[in-house]
């Protein structure tokens, strides 16, 4: 077991060391057959329907071998998914999220978060959907317009390997004014460590499912956050705050797990109340893993 996690810490070191955003997307997504959701018009999505009897030009990969097997014909799986919902890929970019994982060198918040909102563009821009992107960072708002194609999972990604970790959220009243962005109904997956909530991000958000959206939130946390294994009597200061350097002594450890915990409690409850789909994880664990439950949560929901 230690070597497999030496293996996968080690793995996701060497992804964070490097500029191509794209070949960490393959890695990835190598092996992973999930959409985004399940809709109304037939296509060559990821949700099952039903079979029917293969058609000249359909893709070969739709085609079912074992049935094929089973009944010598050709048939191919249809599916179903909505082609007008738009997916919007939410970043916070806020200085918390430099917040550095203590037993992966060079993995922080930001990079996992940006490295798993890429990979849904990258499925979005498979399944031929629109998809956009809004980043929050140091007190501002910025937006990718939602459009469909390669070019436009260009722009996304490289708008992602952009963002930094500076500042704080932007405020309840500028968030408020370009809520705008999401139009016709769509799928935003957000991705933040959520340590203020409520925060104007969380009022937002919360305001975009009341609008009928289908909301979607990651909360990424360290380990040392979940287990509070953080030296003692080291300093730390919080990077969003200016009120001084706190140090963390055994005594307050036993505190500072109770508070903790009891915060993203009411942060997963404020999710189940108004029907948001949340999925908690930590920065240590492998980016398959998490994108996989992520997505396959907000699936069962979707049935």
């Amino acid at each position: 077991m230690t070597t497999k996690l030496s293996d996968a810490a080690n793995l996701a070191a060497m992804m964070a060391q490097t500029k191509d955003l794209e070949l960490v997307i393959r890695h990835v997504l190598a092996g992973l057959g999930h959409g985004l959701h399940a809709g109304r018009e037939r296509g060559a999505g990821v949700e099952f329907s039903e079979y029917r009897a293969y058609a000249p030009g359909d893709e070969w990969r739709r085609v079912d071998w074992k049935l094929l097997a089973r009944a010598d014909r050709y048939f191919v799986r249809e599916a179903e998914r909505d082609s007008h919902v738009a997916t919007w890929l939410w970043l916070d970019a806020t200085a918390s999220m430099a917040e550095p994982s203590r037993e992966i060198n060079g993995i922080n918040k930001l990079w996992f978060a940006r490295t798993l909102l890429a990979c849904v563009a990258a499925i979005a821009q498979r399944q031929g959907d629109a998809f956009g992107l809004v980043v929050c960072s140091g007190g501002k708002v910025e937006f990718t317009q939602a459009s469909r194609g390669p070019r436009q999972l260009q722009r996304v990604l490289a708008q992602l390997a952009k963002a930094r970790p500076e500042g704080v959220l932007p405020s309840a009243e500028v968030l408020r004014a370009n809520l705008h962005f999401a139009r016709s109904p769509s799928l935003i997956f957000a991705a933040s460590d959520f340590l203020d909530w409520p925060s104007p991000l969380s009022e937002a958000l919360l305001r975009l499912r009341k609008l009928r959206h289908d909301v979607r939130l990651l909360t990424l946390r360290t380990q040392a956050e979940v287990d509070a294994s953080f030296k003692s009597g080291a300093g730390y200061r919080d990077p969003e705050q200016s009120d001084g350097l706190h140090r963390m002594s055994n005594r307050d450890r036993e505190s500072y797990q109770q508070q903790s915990r009891a915060h993203f409690d009411a942060v997963a409850s404020g999710c189940r109340q108004n029907n948001i789909v949340h999925y908690e994880a930590r920065i240590e664990q492998t980016l398959g893993a998490v994108l996989s439950s992520w997505l396959r949560l907000a699936g069962a929901r979707a049935k």
